[in-house]
């Protein structure tokens, strides 16, 4: 057996303990002991679950085609069933966000990861079970209520899981230049790879059992996406919460919204701004697909159809790994952000203003590819950096839940929104199918992503290595300048140069007078 120490370093507490191997004292790390991950390990439990998000999101849209258009057409038709069951995932969302915000701040990260991976696990499985006897409007209500729990779920993971894998990527043992790279991978590219499996899979299931084995298809589509949430709920159990909630959460005292909201509120407006214009014009950016399977595959088959939704959800992925490793932590993420705006605001200009002879049958690859780099601009840039800078710039550790899940949520109520009011917006241009119906959105979701562009370069700051550590001693010094005790702030660890307070099994009082010294 070893001994037990808490080393202080900067501005870090490491756990280890000290043991004695082959004659030497080696030190073992007490968090990857406990949990079985490494510190990056560690980062990719608390963000992959967003891959739920995206195969969620994803799956459902072949789901809807096999159930309104091959299985229960009759019963579908003259019904909302097919809009709520691709809409009621982010009213579900967008409560889970804002109230796990809270939670997550008042209650702990891990807590509220927990409770996401159990919703997201109970209401998958429920989703492919979905059943009211031989009532198949029944079946579609329930389906449509677990769509709606699940979202709950999907919407937790925002504030919880994202935000403690930010505040992860800050500890001890993880390399400072690759910080964002494993944030990133961690979570948009895991919603980015969700996107992707979601679509091959029911294509796979078509291509095993073909047209006359629908309700296996998508029933088993839906239910393969409980299993990794299944996976990390293991590694979630065994994980502590991060060591920034612990030094400088509120989780015990009350928060001081006004005082923090006075300081901080340029970066909440500013990036809820922009999260709501990207999710509201990626409804627009999504029309040229539908162009170009119309064109490319004139005569869709439900394999075919499944095929090319698979062929450009797959665009997203080398934006999105391109700038994790390359892009990210070199420039930061501001500015990783404002070059992808820039550039999808360009190719966009360019797809519109030359969409007549690109989508002729013989052009009909040009412009495939051209729209194939404009959705991996998308994914560099606003879509990796927008999760960044929420999670790390917004605020402090002590709201930084809250916010987080405030400026999501806003972002999803713009998709919402986008769904819809862009498809009046093309019926006032004259119409899909028109030139000014079919490039009007884009000309305009253009010109926004420069407006997003703008917002971020006055509004928000770069993040580089260890920003918000920096930032919570910085907002320490803010509330006691402004007459705030902070000496209660953080859980039941408090560290000094001198002495060292932990609390044991019963909630007594430990006191290690300085790094390593004795107990008292």
């Amino acid at each position: 057996m070893g001994f037990f120490t808490r080393k202080k370093s900067n501005e870090t507490v490491v756990e280890t303990r000290d043991e004695k191997k082959d004659g030497a004292v080696v030190e073992v790390d007490e968090v990857a002991e406990e949990t079985g991950l490494s510190k990056v390990g560690l980062i990719f439990a608390c963000g992959a679950a967003l891959f739920s998000d995206g195969y969620a999101n994803a799956a459902i849209g072949p789901v809807n085609t096999i159930l309104s258009g091959y299985l229960y057409p009759a019963e579908i038709a003259n019904t909302n069933y097919s809009q709520l069951l691709s809409s009621m995932a982010f009213a579900g969302t967008v409560v889970g966000m804002l109230t796990f915000g809270f939670l997550a701040d008042k209650v702990g990260r891990k807590s509220g990861m927990l409770a996401a991976t159990t919703i997201i696990f109970v209401f998958m499985a429920l989703s492919s079970a979905a059943k009211a006897g031989d009532s198949i409007p029944g079946m579609l209500k329930a389906l449509i209520a677990y769509r709606f729990l699940c979202g709950v779920g999907i919407g937790a993971e925002y504030p919880s899981g994202s935000v403690a894998c930010s505040e992860n990527t800050e500890a001890k043992g993880v390399r400072k230049d690759r910080q964002q790279m494993y944030f990133i991978l961690a979570t948009n590219s895991m919603i980015d790879l969700g996107f992707v499996v979601a679509s091959f899979v029911p294509l796979v299931l078509l291509w095993i059992g073909g047209m006359g084995y629908l309700r296996v298809v998508w029933r088993v589509t839906l239910g393969l996406g409980c299993i990794p949430p299944m996976i990390l709920l293991y590694f979630r159990i065994k994980m502590r919460e991060p060591e920034a909630y612990r030094k400088n959460g509120m989780k015990n005292v009350e928060i001081p919204h006004w005082l923090i909201f006075k300081k901080y509120w340029p970066r909440l407006v500013a990036i809820s701004i922009c999260w709501f214009i990207y999710d509201w014009v990626v409804y627009a950016f999504g029309i040229y697909s539908s162009t170009i399977i119309s064109v490319a595959d004139p005569n869709s088959t439900l394999y075919t159809s499944l095929g090319w939704g698979c062929l450009a959800n797959v665009f997203y992925l080398p934006g999105t790994i391109i700038g994790a490793l390359f892009v990210s932590d070199r420039f930061g993420p501001k500015y990783t952000m404002i070059f992808g705006l820039c550039m999808q605001s360009l190719l966009g200009f360019v797809l519109s203003g030359a969409y007549t002879p690109l989508t002729r049958p013989e052009n009909i690859a040009g412009f495939t590819i051209l729209y194939g780099v404009f959705l991996s601009f998308g994914e560099l840039g606003p879509g990796n950096s927008l999760g960044l800078l929420a999670s790390k710039s917004i605020g402090p550790t002590a709201v930084r839940g809250q916010y987080y899940g405030l400026a999501a949520a806003i972002g999803k109520i713009g998709a919402f929104a986008g769904t819809y009011s862009f498809k009046a917006i093309i019926a006032d241009l004259g119409g899909s199918g028109t030139y000014k119906g079919d490039t009007g959105p884009f000309y305009i979701a253009s010109c926004l992503a420069l407006v997003s562009a703008a917002f971020v370069y006055f509004f928000i700051p770069n993040i580089d290595a260890d920003f918000m550590a920096r930032e919570d001693i910085a907002f320490r010094a803010y509330l006691e300048e402004n007459g705030w005790d902070t000496s209660k702030m953080g859980d039941s660890l408090i560290v000094d140069e001198e002495k060292i307070i932990v609390h044991d099994k019963h909630g007594e009082e430990v006191i290690i007078d300085g790094p390593g010294g004795a107990m008292k």
